[in-house]
């Protein structure tokens, strides 16, 4: 067991304290006793007094990842049951829980780890080198909490690839843990059926986060023709198809993507009314625009455009022209659609970039609804990133 204790500069702290999980490695004053990276170590403010345990690793900016504001914790597996069982009964009470997100790192607790739940299939990512330490305990406590709700997981796929593990010191890993299954789970969500490919989809192979927001657009799209912009495989065009759109086109530059767009369709019975094409969305809009062509609903779905501070002003360029394109193929009195999925991009300077969008547009936008992620991915007040998805349905009106 470590013996370490890190000890904060006076003054220092404040995210934790205010409620966040986070203590940088500017912070911290000094680190005393024995220890290796990625062990619960002591946290002490300047003057000695307790302020909890968590994982210590030197190679990360983020210097500790706070686990307990009780010095005297232990985080054993009665520990992580808890926080486990908190998670899914969370869950329970806000969402549809056939296919969710069971554990969303800092804002349930558990620093650095995420797990879909995808039909009977868990989809696990560690990014944090002491959390993946305690990675095999927490899926068996999961397991076990879930299985007392009659849900029997039948397979767990790990998919830390991302390239931020390097920067705890860890090497981007994917594969099966446990007994191999096959990686195209079935799921259903909002009444449309997908193929989620958990092994080589992007991230954990389905973005879950815009559960209520695909189910938003619904009610839009009705005898609609429809234009959904990265459509990744298809949930938005699909839902749009669902309720009953005359017309879907589906863009994305992944042709990946758009293979497993063409199956869902099929596998919901909507390929005649829904199609989808391989392009690139930034190029794909202008020679829209110069045929002439317009739609009902302009969905703009974007990847994220920053993952730093230092490239949002390259995002911004990048947001406006797709929002600009966006809205000139909406016909009057029709609806735009539109995100963001970088915390990064702050909720003012995307409605800033939206507002600049619609003025060289020469349109005006009558706002209908403003969205965030589903409920399943919290935000966490004092965990600024875990608030990123930022979501605006417009109606699209006359020119200025």
């Amino acid at each position: 067991m470590s013996s370490g204790r890190v000890i904060l500069k006076k003054g220092e702290g404040r995210a934790w304290k205010a409620g966040g999980l986070w203590i940088y490695d500017n912070e911290i004053a000094g680190v005393q006793g024995e220890f290796e990276n990625g062990d619960l170590v002591q946290v002490e403010d300047f003057d000695g007094y307790g302020l909890g345990r968590g994982f210590l690793n030197t190679c990360s900016k983020i210097r500790v990842r706070m686990m307990t504001r009780n010095p005297k914790q232990d985080i054993d597996r009665a520990f992580l049951n808890t926080r486990v069982r908190a998670a899914w009964e969370y869950r329970k009470q806000t969402v549809d829980t056939g296919s969710c997100r069971v554990i969303f790192g800092e804002a349930d607790f558990l620093p650095g780890l995420v797990v879909d739940k995808f039909s009977q299939v868990l989809v696990v990512q560690s990014l944090a080198l002491g959390i993946d330490r305690l990675k095999g305990m927490i899926l068996e406590e999961l397991c076990k909490v879930l299985g007392e709700d009659g849900v029997e997981i039948q397979g767990i796929y790990e998919r830390s690839d991302a390239k931020v593990r390097r920067l705890e010191g860890m090497e981007p890993f994917k594969g099966f843990l446990g007994k191999p299954f096959d990686p195209q789970v079935e799921i259903q969500e909002n009444g449309v059926r997908y193929l989620v490919d958990v092994a080589e989809g992007q991230k954990t192979g389905f973005f879950l986060d815009q559960k209520y927001n695909r189910q938003a657009i619904q009610r839009l799209c009705r005898d609609a023709s429809v234009l959904d912009c990265f459509t990744h495989t298809g949930s938005f065009a699909l839902n749009a198809g669902l309720a009953g759109a005359r017309e879907v086109l589906g863009v994305d530059a992944s042709e990946l993507g758009v293979e497993q767009a063409k199956k869902n369709a099929r596998l919901n019975g909507l390929e005649d009314r829904v199609q989808f094409v391989c392009a690139d969305v930034f190029e794909l809009l202008p020679e829209l625009e110069k045929k002439g062509e317009q739609f009902d609903v302009v969905i703009l779905d974007p990847p994220a455009f920053t993952k730093s501070q230092s490239s949002v002003k390259n995002a911004v360029k990048g947001y406006r022209e797709i929002n600009l394109r966006g809205i000139r193929l909406v016909r009057p009195g029709g609806y735009l659609a539109t995100c963001s999925c970088s915390h990064f991009m702050t909720d003012e300077l995307f409605t800033q970039t939206l507002r600049q969008a619609a003025g060289q547009a020469h349109r005006r936008l009558r706002l209908v609804e403003r969205r965030a992620q589903a409920p399943d991915h919290p935000v966490l007040w004092a965990a600024e990133n875990s608030y990123y998805l930022k979501f605006y349905i417009f109606q699209v009106c006359e020119e200025l």
